[in-house]
Order: C-alpha cells, then sequence, then structure tokens
C-alpha cells in the first residue's frame, strides 16, 4: 500500500468543524483510556492525515505537580495504524514566546521513551498538571522538551504509541509522529508555515519512533521540511534486544513488548494463549496497566523461559515469533533526511552492534548519516549528557548549514568534552526554572557546543 498516496488522496468528504476547549485552570486530567478528548468525532475516518479533529489548551506541570508557564496545546487529529486504517492520537504542541517573523519558525518533534502500554505513561497525560504517572519516562523527559522550547522551536511531543500503547510495533509510530507534525502546521492559532524546518528528536524507545518516522518521510509526508533527525540509542533490532534484556534487571521492556504485540499480531497471541504458563499470562495482563518503571521493578530478573511450557528458544524460532520479529526490525528503507546516531559503546540495554547495523544500512542505502559512538557513556547517562551535542547538529540542519562527511567511528566521549560541561550549565540552569516553575526563557545551549 502506498500510503502517502493515500494520504494525499483521501479527505474531501470530512467537513466536521474541529472545537477547540479553553483552558480550564487546576482540571485535574483523566488518564487517555477514560477521557473523551481522545474519542475522535464521527466520520473522522475520511479526512486527511493530519486533519485536528479536536483541540484544547492544557496545563504542563514537571512530574505533574510543578505547574509550568509554557503555553500548551493538545491536538486530536487523523492519523494511520500499521495496517494503513484510520486512526485518531494526541500531540502536545507547546510554541515559544519569542519568534522572529521574517522566518519559519522550526519546528522539532520530540518523541518521548513510552516504553510502556499503560495510557497514563503517554505525554500528552504524563506532562500535564495533577498527572499520576510515577515511573513515566515523560515526566523526566519534560526537562529536555524544555531545553527544546529554550532554543526558540515550536516542540511537538506526539503520543506515538497512538491511543492504545502499541509499544514496538512498526512503521505505525512514524506516520504518527509525522501527522503530529502536520497537525501543528494545519492549526491556525500557531501561525506555522509549510515551509518550517521541521527536526526529529528521540532517545531509546523514542529513537526507535523516531527513526520509523525517519524511514518513513518520503514515501508518507514527502511535502513536510524535515531537515534532520536525532536518533538516540534507536534500539534497531528489537528481536535482539528481546533475548539480551529478557532474564536481566531490565527484563520489564521486553515483557512490555511482548504485551504491547499481541494485541497487533494474532498468531504471537495464539502462541502465548497456548504455550504461556497461568502465571505469565497474569504478569503479561497486569504490567499492561503499570508505568515504564512499574514494570521494569515488577519483572526485574524475571525469565520468560519460566513463563512457558516449552523451550523459550523453541518457541522464539518459530515462524510466527521469527514473522513479528522481522516486522519490527529497523533498516527497511533508507531515510532520505540526515541523520545524526547516538550510541554508548558499553550500553547494557541495547547492543552497540545493532546499532553499528542500522549505520552500516542507512549508509548502504544512500542515507547521511553521522553516527556519535561514544566510547565511556553507558544507555541513562549518555541522553542528557549528549543534549548539547544534539541541540548543536538541529541548530545547524535548521540554519541550512553544509554536512560533514558521514562519520562512522568511535569518537571522543562527551564525558571528555569540555564543550559539554559548557552546554550542561545551561541545562542545569533550564532545569532549576522547570523544577521551580520559573519561566523558562530562551537560552539555547547549542551555542554552548562548540
Amino acid at each position: 500500500m502506498d500510503l502517502g498516496s493515500a494520504a494525499r488522496a483521501t479527505g474531501a468528504e470530512w467537513i466536521g468543524q474541529p472545537h477547540h476547549e479553553a483552558l480550564r485552570p487546576r482540571q485535574r486530567p483523566v488518564v487517555p483510556s477514560e477521557d473523551a478528548f481522545y474519542e475522535p468525532p464521527e466520520g473522522y475516518e475520511h479526512a486527511r492525515p493530519g486533519t485536528v479533529l479536536r483541540s484544547r489548551d492544557v496545563e504542563l506541570a514537571f512530574l505533574g505537580l510543578v505547574p509550568q508557564k509554557f503555553r500548551a496545546t493538545q491536538l486530536l487529529y487523523r492519523t494511520t495504524d500499521f495496517q494503513g486504517d484510520p486512526q485518531a492520537s494526541v500531540t502536545t504542541v507547546l510554541i515559544p514566546t519569542e519568534r522572529d517573523p521574517e522566518r519559519p519558525l522550526p519546528v522539532m518533534s520530540y518523541q518521548c521513551a513510552i516504553d510502556a502500554v499503560a495510557s497514563r505513561c503517554f505525554p500528552s497525560y504524563a506532562m500535564r498538571r495533577g498527572a499520576k504517572a510515577i515511573g513515566a519516562f515523560a515526566q523526566f523527559e519534560f526537562l529536555l522538551v524544555a531545553a527544546a522550547l529554550a532554543e526558540g522551536w515550536a516542540v511537538s511531543v506526539p503520543d506515538h504509541e497512538g491511543s492504545t500503547g502499541m509499544w514496538g510495533a512498526p512503521y505505525e509510530p512514524g506516520y504518527h509522529i509525522l501527522d503530529g507534525i502536520r497537525a501543528a502546521i494545519n492549526h491556525p492559532t500557531f501561525r506555522l508555515s509549510a515551509d518550517s524546518p521541521v527536526g526529529l528528536w528521540g532517545y531509546s524507545g523514542g529513537g526507535l519512533a523516531s527513526a520509523w518516522a525517519a524511514e518513513v518521510h518520503a514515501a508518507y509526508a514527502p511535502e513536510l521540511n524535515v531537515v534532520g533527525a536525532v536518533l538516540g540509542s534507536p534500539v534497531g533490532d528489537l528481536g535482539h534486544t528481546f533475548r539480551r534484556l529478557n532474564g536481566s534487571i531490565y527484563s520489564g521492556l521486553p515483557a512490555l513488548v511482548v504485551a504491547a504485540l499481541t494485541h497487533i499480531y494474532p498468531d504471537l497471541d495464539r502462541i502465548i494463549s497456548e504455550h504461556a504458563t497461568p502465571d505469565g499470562k497474569a504478569l503479561l495482563e497486569r504490567i499492561q496497566k503499570m508505568t515504564t518503571a512499574q514494570a521494569m521493578i515488577t519483572c526485574a530478573g524475571r525469565d520468560m523461559a519460566d513463563m512457558v511450557d516449552r523451550p523459550l528458544e523453541e518457541i522464539l524460532l518459530s515462524p510466527e515469533v521469527q514473522h513479528v520479529f522481522d516486522s519490527i526490525k529497523l533498516g527497511t528503507a533508507a531515510p532520505s533526511v540526515p541523520v545524526l546516531i547516538v550510541q554508548a559503546v558499553h550500553d547494557r540495554i541495547i547492543s552497540v552492534d545493532d546499532i553499528d547495523d542500522l549505520a552500516h544500512t542507512y549508509v548502504r542505502g544512500g542515507a547521511h548519516v553521522t553516527y556519535h559512538r561514544d566510547l565511556f557513556s553507558e544507555h541513562l547517562l549518555l541522553h542528557p549528557m549528549s543534549a548539547p551535542m544534539t541541540l548543536r547538529w538541529l541548530r545547524d540542519r535548521f540554519a541550512g548549514k553544509p554536512l560533514r562527511e558521514n562519520i562512522k567511528r568511535t569518537k571522543w566521549p562527551t564525558l571528555l568534552n569540555p564543550s559539554t560541561y559548557r552546554g550542561m550549565v545551561t541545562l542545569g540552569k533550564i532545569t532549576v526554572k522547570v523544577m521551580t516553575g520559573r519561566r523558562v526563557e530562551r537560552q539555547p545551549l547549542s551555542r554552548f557546543d562548540r
């Protein structure tokens, strides 16, 4: 199916008008699974992907507790699931107070590491004031969203897992991300331009989602002026990651993926139904209601071999499971936009070998790849430590600066780069403002990373 052609051809039949809900101060948010805002209006499936179906102004808060002074608007928009069928999703859009009226405002889509099925982990809920989402990664990544806003960019933070939390699904995150950008550009009060340069950024599960967006961009949303994508530790091969993490302290992550994928792969659901033990089935059911951190704590050290009635490797090698692993692996298409891949060599969660393979695949396909292969950092540390470098790279893409030749080597570690710490000083100032609820003014980190 040519989803790009379908996206451009449909839409004439839907004539509904998007309703906007004004800000309701101190309103306690409802989890998306119970919030009527997330329900698309009748006939929405006839709208073009990226059409705004409903909007509302919301209050944001760090950890759900410290109210922020950002302007935030949420958009319900028409998008597409991994099979090409209509779906609706939500993005949270932040617009800077200062902007250059002579130039199109850059748009940065930031993909949180949702890594869960439970809707309380969706950034559209977790970042709101009053949200009860302890253990949702989006609440901590809020600091990097603030850093992007401080660069003077509009920021779109999509629920890239869709309305049902399809963690690990192929293609679909890319459609949700790109349609979220379309929706932001289509929303008239933002005054964004079709010419606005667009950047993508995500790490770990967010890096995986960003990679899908980079891969499907040319076919699905070629009209968007995407100028660069930062793929931080983008998983690469979820099948390998399953084997790597199963039985470790991180085993909750592959368990969450399995729990999500049973909803979209009937054969996988049948395998689980036939061969999972009662305790295994109960665990997979329970973790679908947990935040990411809760699932990781609950499943730490759990081996899925103890939750099935046949040897686990036999099940993993079955045609049904191999089909799933093949389907969810990145590398189906080389991105048509420049990409910066950031990966720690000694990452205990994501194998550097998988990311090496992904970088080679992209380069062989003709993509322009800059690969920062960090020698000292590990998974969790590299994300904030690489933020100054990432933001500078994106700023250069927004400014249209020429790219260097492809880089594929182990580089000088961010921990030993003085410019990292100059940028971290500014990130620290932004963090203090977020944690104290003060206004985040324009204060680019990228200018310090020289």
